[in-house]
C-alpha cells in the first residue's frame, strides 16, 4: 500500500475530486494549509501590493493498493495542472498496514 500525499491549489480542488470519484478513489482526507512557494513577487492590485510568500492550498492525504498508485497519481497531475508555478506536489511514501476499526478487516481491505 502506499499513501499519497498531494498539495494543491484550493481552485483545483473540486476537479481534482470529481476526477479521483471517477477512477473510484472515494475516500480521501484533506485539509487547507499555507506554505511558502518559490515565488518571490508580490501582485499588485488596485494599486495595493499583496505578498504572494504565504500560499493557501489544499493537502490531500490518500492511500491506495500498490497497483493503483500510478493511475491515483496521473489523475491527480491531470486534473491538477495549470502549467503555472506552484501548481503543487506530490509526495508517495509506504504503509505497512491498514485497519478498518468498524470490521477489524485490515490491509487492502482495510482501505476499501
Amino acid at each position: 500500500m502506499k499513501k499519497i500525499e498531494a498539495i494543491i491549489r484550493k481552485s483545483k480542488f473540486d476537479e481534482v475530486k470529481d476526477a479521483l470519484h471517477s477512477i473510484e478513489v472515494n475516500f480521501f482526507s484533506y485539509w487547507d494549509v499555507t506554505g511558502v512557494g518559490n515565488e518571490k513577487e508580490g501582485h499588485v492590485y488596485r494599486g495595493i501590493s499583496y505578498s504572494t510568500s504565504d500560499i493557501q492550498r489544499r493537502y490531500l492525504t490518500i492511500v491506495v493498493s500498490d497497483d493503483f498508485l500510478e493511475r491515483t497519481i496521473e489523475t491527480i497531475l491531470n486534473a491538477a495542472q495549470t502549467g503555472n508555478v506552484g501548481d503543487g506536489k506530490i509526495f508517495v511514501s509506504e504503509i505497512q498496514e491498514a485497519y478498518r476499526i468498524r470490521t477489524r478487516e485490515n490491509g487492502h481491505a482495510g482501505i476499501n
